[in-house]
């Protein structure tokens, strides 16, 4: 598997096409899968995408149609025009591993140049803030990043709750953090996406609570579930996908929650000194 160069560009002209547009479940998927392979998505026959996303040929016609085309082969010529080239100059000289690398430095880009923008972050960090207690939720690949937020939530947050095991107690965690006071949940969502999360999400906000999502794309299935959507993609150049970028932003999340924590830094310098006098770490 390999990563192009142009990849993150392509992925935004995509995005840049389908904002606007009131897609169908089904046609949200097909936008997700063309996000995902955005260097492919041009040359892609309407058989191929069906077949990627999951769905019907005619599923694909009827998208193309959505977007204000007459249909996929002029979708596809307009995605030939607008997508850059799928290999940057130079790019034939690394390996799939340097690829990979390659990938993430342009996510990491692209996810800075969303940052171009701080006020939808600095609103998310608000809300995670003022919710006393704030569920965390993150199942299988997500798992890690919410868990790697959380741990360090807790040094400044009076009360974070990790959910990162799916299963029919997880209703019941989310139904005690809003009678504990919770306003506010916090999902990391990453592919392949499980049905539980998006079923988590939709309960959490029939309980009453306010969600703000970290995601691989403003696509994923997760979006319309979703009251603050945090777009940072993953790389998929290897086997497994790598999120360096989902990584990142959640840190820059916790930071926007720590602005908005008036005693985040007291709490900061507390944990330190006790650390200190437990000798804790060997630095």
């Amino acid at each position: 598997m390999t990563e192009t160069g142009g990849e993150p560009e392509a992925t935004a002209r995509l995005q840049k096409l389908f904002e606007g547009h009131r897609l169908t479940p089904t046609q949200r998927r097909i936008a997700h899968c063309m996000v995902r392979r955005a260097a492919d998505a041009p040359f892609l026959s309407s058989v191929e995408l069906a077949e990627l996303a999951g769905v019907s040929q005619p599923s694909v016609t009827r998208f193309a149609v959505a977007l204000g085309f007459d249909g996929y082969p002029a979708l596809r010529r307009h995605l030939r025009d607008v997508v850059p080239a799928a290999e940057a100059p130079g790019e034939g000289s690394y390996n799939e591993y340097q690829q990979a690398v390659h990938a993430e430095i342009d996510n990491l880009r692209h996810l800075a140049s969303l940052l171009a923008d701080p006020a939808p972050v600095a609103r998310a960090g608000r809300l995670l803030a003022a919710s006393r207690p704030l569920p965390v939720l993150g199942l299988r690949a997500a798992a890690a990043q919410a868990g790697g937020f959380v741990y360090f939530a807790r040094k400044v947050h009076p009360d974070v709750r990790l959910l990162d095991e799916g299963g029919t107690l997880l209703a019941d965690r989310i139904d005690a953090a809003v009678r504990a006071g919770a306003s506010a949940l916090l999902c990391f969502a990453l592919p392949r996406h499980p049905r539980e999360v998006v079923e988590a999400l939709e309960y959490a906000r029939g309980a009453g609570l306010t969600v703000v999502t970290v995601a691989d794309s403003t696509f994923a299935p997760v979006a319309g579930h979703t009251d603050h959507l945090l777009p940072a993609a993953v790389g998929t150049g290897l086997a497994f996908d790598t999120a360096c970028a989902p990584m990142l932003l959640g840190r820059v999340l916790l930071e926007a929650m720590c602005d908005a924590l008036p005693d985040a830094q007291a709490r900061l310098e507390e944990f330190d000194a006790k650390a200190a006098a437990r000798g804790l770490f060997v630095e």
